[in-house]
């Protein structure tokens, strides 16, 4: 165990998680339960029409898998860096990696929708603790100088794992059933609990502040709990089921997103005054801190937005399965890998700054020319759409994770690493809702001006029936011509919807870009990552 005192650049290698063993043993570790989660957000998606088949439900029915994994994982990200001071660090990331094991499990055996669903809330409230926790062990077991590369293994996991999901989830169903995609979880989650007891570190650090905290009495701030989960939690609903229910004009979603406002604005004015908040939200008065999430946000926002959106175009527009349209992703992941470790040793080296704002012109860049697509797109232009975005994710992410906690006390570095979780989190969800929203009327609004075009008067449509008609009779297709053109129309009209998003996306990105010259001047190496103001 570490027993160093700590450095001038703030550091203090007493709260390193990693004791006796390498630093980079316990990245290896803590990194795999973490990577099965964040697949879990996203590798059943492509699975529901199995689940509904399988369990004799509608399709929207099934959605409710998805959404009560959001929701739970939603409440629970923002308080775990709390949980964790309380419980303790080692001892929530093991718990959570218990519940989020024995709830994949239950989830795999489920018979019916309802078990499945309070299944996924349990596995949600598991999962929802890794992340944060390990990018707080990350943060306190590397000094500055090495952060870059530290965060750049994590990395790895939540931009790699959103990305392969829908392709090995995918395969799952399709090879075995789908089952399978939440019981894969189950022996890894045991490995990992086993390796985790054994190698990762409760350094006597953080034991003390845990016994101060108690022996000063712990203050369970009720009403910030209850104010996180209404808040979030509610929140998470109306962006997942606003498009479903047709946003403002359902009832449902008027009052979940009531709820959601009047309980975020509460949150907000109830933990600024409070002594022991179960969201530290005084941290955002840090500017720094403060434009990292929002930065954070945006990555979150582009990253699942495009997951989601070049699988549905591949799908609606080709005609591409789901794990075809998933593999056109592939690429997109190796790349990310590749260029990971690049952006690990610049954060380091050079002002974050120099990193990020570039980064963020190549994402306008990529969605840029995604904006230019054709309906006769290969699977070669998608996989090579999807590889320049990647190319500049880890620019974003890397350093991002680690200015972060420039500024800003060791201590907090749990409550902190909560927070960017939630921003990423956030970020992604609101990406997807407004894709969704953004798309369907983009869709509605094309068909209706191609249609517009397409009567007698049209010289060109004239033409075309009286070819059609000819060469579908010729084969004996029962097929109508205006059944054929209707489709092409529709397919016309996805294509455009899709172009229109990528732009508003890319117009979105540029917006925010500025946002990047609020940080600090400094480098991830030497902007003195565990100093209190």
């Amino acid at each position: 165990m570490a027993s160093a005192a700590p450095r001038k650049d703030g550091w203090d290698p007493t709260r390193s998680a990693a004791g006796p063993y390498s630093p980079w043993l316990i990245v290896a570790l803590i990194s795999i339960p973490t990577f099965m989660e964040v697949l879990d957000t996203s590798i059943a998606n492509v699975s529901l029409d199995h689940i509904a088949g399988g369990l004799s439900i509608s399709s929207d029915q099934a959605t409710w898998v998805l959404t009560s994994y959001l929701v739970a994982n939603a409440i629970v990200i923002p308080i775990s860096g709390w949980l964790s001071d309380v419980i303790g660090r080692k001892r929530y990331f093991m718990i959570s990696i218990a519940l989020f094991t024995i709830s994949s499990l239950m989830c795999g055996l489920a018979p019916n929708l309802s078990t499945l669903v309070i299944a996924r809330i349990f596995q949600g409230i598991g999962g929802g603790g890794l992340a944060p926790v390990e990018q707080s062990m990350l943060a306190d077991t590397f000094p500055p100088a090495q952060r870059g590369m530290a965060f750049a293994a994590f990395a790895i996991v939540v931009v790699v794992g959103p990305v392969l999901g829908p392709t090995i989830g995918g395969y799952i169903t399709e090879t075995w059933s789908w089952h399978w995609v939440f019981l894969i979880n189950v022996p890894i989650g045991i490995v990992s609990l086993i390796a985790v007891n054994i190698f990762v570190d409760e350094p006597d650090t953080i034991k003390n502040d845990r016994a101060a905290l108690i022996k000063r009495g712990i203050r369970i701030d009720y009403i910030g709990v209850l104010l996180v989960a209404l808040g979030l939690g509610f929140l998470e609903l109306t962006l997942d089921r606003g498009e479903r229910e047709d946003w403002f004009s359902s009832g449902f979603i008027v009052a979940t997103a009531a709820i959601s406002a009047v309980a975020l604005i509460g949150l907000i004015l109830w933990e600024s005054q409070h002594d022991d908040p179960v969201v530290d939200v005084k941290l955002l008065r840090n500017r720094n801190f403060a434009a990292t999430l929002l930065v954070m946000g945006l990555t979150g926002m582009i990253l699942f937005s495009t997951t989601q959106l070049i699988p549905q175009m591949l799908q609606q527009v080709v005609g591409y399965t789901s794990f075809d349209a998933g593999l056109a992703l592939t690429a997109g992941g190796f790349m990310t890998l590749v260029m990971v470790p690049f952006a690990g040793r610049l954060s380091g080296l050079v002002d974050v700054r120099f990193l990020l704002f570039p980064a963020i012109i190549g994402q306008a860049f990529a969605l840029w020319n995604m904006s230019h697509l054709t309906a006769d797109l290969s699977f070669f232009d998608a996989a090579m759409a999807r590889l320049y975005q990647s190319m500049f994710l880890p620019f974003l992410f890397v350093p991002l994770s680690a200015v972060a906690y420039a500024g800003l006390p060791q201590n907090k570095t749990a409550q902190a690493s909560s927070l960017l979780n939630v921003a990423r989190n956030l970020g992604g969800t609101i990406g997807i809702a407004s894709s969704q929203s953004m798309l369907s009327n983009a869709m509605q609004r094309h068909q209706t001006e191609l249609v517009q075009g397409l009567n007698p008067l049209n010289f060109n449509y004239t033409e075309w029936l009286t070819k059609a008609q000819g060469a579908v009779g010729s084969v004996g297709d029962t097929t109508t011509p205006l059944a054929l053109l209707y489709s092409q129309v529709q397919r016309q009209a996805a294509m455009l919807g899709f172009l229109d998003v990528f732009r508003s996306l890319m117009i979105i990105v540029l917006v925010v870009s500025p946002a990047v010259f609020l940080m600090r001047p400094s480098k991830t190496g030497g902007g003195g990552g565990g100093m209190a103001h």
